[in-house]
């Protein structure tokens, strides 16, 4: 027969805290990514849009400085909107980020918190133990003398009587 057994280990406490904590930073910087990611794919997609109209305005234009007009309007405002969307992106992240930290921090004041609790309980444990063991001695302590004294006597008078 095999001693294992088949039931997974349990975890203490604050090893179930460390686990949650570690998920909940993992999560969150997984969506501040993602949120970067779009941010910067949003971007790509506007500069290319205003490139392919540049394009098109080009061919279809006679003036040249129509076309120029057009192409820079665009571009500017491609780049007024890629910007937008990339500070607002960096805004989430921030936000995101430090939602993450607060409740890391929160997490480890209250696994502080129990363990600082868990210690105050046993100093009383131990403080209480103390103060019931020492009546306990003395009772030991006086019983130790008068068994002493009685022997001391029994032997007196056992060598008298030789």
């Amino acid at each position: 027969m095999s001693d294992n057994t088949t039931k997974p280990e349990e975890k203490g406490f604050f090893e179930k805290v460390k686990e949650t904590i570690e998920n909940l930073w993992d999560g969150t910087k997984d969506t501040a990514e993602e949120v970067k990611d779009n941010a910067a794919d949003t971007f790509e997609s506007v500069k290319e849009s205003v490139g392919a109209k540049k394009a098109t305005v080009s061919r279809k234009a006679t003036a040249k400085k129509t076309v120029a007009i057009k192409a820079s309007a665009a571009t500017t405002k491609a780049k007024a909107v890629a910007a937008d969307l990339k500070a607002k992106a960096d805004t989430k992240a921030k936000e995101i980020t430090a939602k993450a930290k607060t409740e890391v921090a929160a997490a480890k004041k209250e696994a502080a918190d129990v363990k600082a609790k868990a210690a105050t309980k046993a100093k009383a444990v131990t403080a209480k133990a103390k103060t019931e063991a020492a009546p306990a001695k003395k009772a030991v302590a006086s019983a130790k003398k008068s068994v002493a004294a009685r022997t001391t006597t029994a032997k007196k008078k056992a060598i008298a009587a030789k």
